[in-house]
């Protein structure tokens, strides 16, 4: 099931490699100029950072386009993934996707626009 930490009890104890995918999250959404940014690692460490995609024929939020190009890349897991919004919670769809290929336990970081996780949930 989906496990959460509450507001301000892990930026201290963020992992580097896991304030790195929020960092490069936080940069995709703002250079593109996107409503959210995401970044996975993948299983070599290898990463993948995507922003929101709105075009009138294709629309994907940037969880769901990082994983799409961690596949289409060769991953064949993932160890994290984070994701920069305003929004308050992880949609099941882009956990979902987080789940299919890295598994139900892979951490899904939410970080607000100034980079401050918020709340770390499982794509199970």
């Amino acid at each position: 099931m989906t496990q959460s930490t509450g507001p301000g009890q892990e930026g201290a104890a963020l992992d580097p490699e896991d304030r790195k995918i929020v960092t490069l999250a936080r940069s995709a959404r703002a250079r593109n100029g996107v409503p959210e940014g995401a970044a996975v690692r993948d299983e070599t460490g290898r990463t993948y950072v995507a922003g929101t995609v709105a075009l009138d024929s294709l629309r994907l939020s940037a969880l769901r386009t990082a994983v799409a190009m961690a596949v289409a890349s060769g991953a064949t897991s993932l160890e994290a993934a984070a994701v920069v919004s305003a929004s308050d919670a992880v949609s099941d769809e882009d956990r979902a996707a987080v789940r299919d290929l890295g598994g139900a336990a892979t951490p899904v970081l939410l970080a607000g626009p100034d980079g401050t996780v918020r709340v770390t949930v499982s794509a199970g």
